[in-house]
């Protein structure tokens, strides 16, 4: 084993960045035993795994000379061994997933992102995001896609008339449903939800209705109906939520997901030395990489690590675990 192998032969975490929401709230807080940056702002996002300028993860409790780098020098620096073959293959300068967890005490606003093939002419970048639904209120909704029947006219016609919900499909999901967003697909996340969420690493939304509220600063949010109207897929109409059936709950060209329920005691390798994985807690607890883990703890396992380092034991809670994976 090389020394580069040596250094990465552990999970490791990587530093949230929390972002402040008009439509966010505390749950983070509650449900997952946060620190959250101050006492009263409402904070939507919590950015778990993410290279992006803006809200850059950091490795911590690593260990001297590797605490404090950031996840964009491991992907560029040290790509083999923390994110094996996979990583290697696709490319590229940034991580190619952002890893988010969502708190939504209010409705988020109508969005869309633009498609691969016309992105880069309206200035921004493509996102698919599939979101796994960790918790929600009684009667919480979902928003995804058109009506059946809703053409582009349709919907001109009622941004004008201020009646554009009318024209979106609604869902009412339970508790660890799921649903790809791929983009194109107008969409909103309904007040009520905590969604863990996996994406494709791209922060490009086009609002287009925004439910009359105000931001937080006092003032109407921007709309960009231009972009949104040129990104929309005017025949998406009525897509379904998704049911765990076997382990795997979709894969796209950016990435894997599994869902692995854990009954209590009961253990399993974090997949086999070679391959890199993201472990997120949605329920119960179990202990990995020598620690105790709850529900709202990331671990990162490296692709160099060994067999040693890969058990996973449930509590005696039990436990289920998103695990994001590279595809290939």
């Amino acid at each position: 084993m090389s020394a580069e192998q040596m250094r990465w032969n552990s999970a490791f975490a990587l530093t949230p960045v929390y972002q402040e929401r008009v439509w966010g709230g505390r749950r983070l807080e509650s449900a997952f035993g946060r620190n959250l940056p101050d006492a009263v702002a409402p904070v939507g996002e919590s950015w778990e795994v993410s290279d992006r300028d803006e809200a850059m993860s950091q490795v911590v409790g690593a260990g001297a000379g590797k605490d404090g780098l950031s996840l964009r020098e491991l992907w560029q620096n040290h790509r083999k061994a923390v994110f094996g073959e996979a990583g290697v293959r696709m490319g590229g300068d940034r991580f190619p997933v952002l890893v988010k967890i969502l708190d939504c005490r209010e409705d988020l606003s109508l969005q869309v992102h633009p498609q691969a093939g016309k992105a880069e002419e309206l200035g921004g970048e493509p996102k698919d995001e599939m979101w796994y639904v960790a918790g929600m209120d009684r009667g919480a909704r979902l928003f995804a896609g058109l009506r059946q029947g809703v053409t582009r006219e349709n919907f001109e016609k009622a941004l004008v008339a201020g009646t554009v919900a009318e024209e979106i499909h609604v869902l009412e999901p339970e508790v660890g449903d799921f649903i790809f967003i791929p983009s194109g697909r107008v969409h909103a996340i309904g007040e009520g939800f905590l969604i863990f969420e996996i994406q494709q690493n791209s922060d490009t939304t086009y609002r287009v209705f925004d439910w009359n509220r105000k931001g937080l600063d006092g003032k109407p949010r921007e709309l960009m109906i231009e972009k949104s109207l040129a990104s929309i897929d005017f025949e998406d109409h009525e897509p379904s939520m998704g049911k765990a059936k076997g382990e795997l709950l979709m894969e796209c060209e950016h990435f894997r997901i599994h869902l692995w329920e854990m009954e209590p005691g009961s253990g399993r390798l974090c997949h086999q030395p070679g391959d890199f994985s993201i472990v997120a807690v949605v329920e119960g607890g179990v202990f990995f990489g020598g620690q105790s883990l709850a529900a709202g703890d990331f671990r990162i396992m490296p692709a160099a690590a060994g067999s040693e380092a890969r058990p996973i034991v449930a509590s005696s809670l039990g436990a289920k675990l998103l695990v994001t994976t590279l595809p290939g």
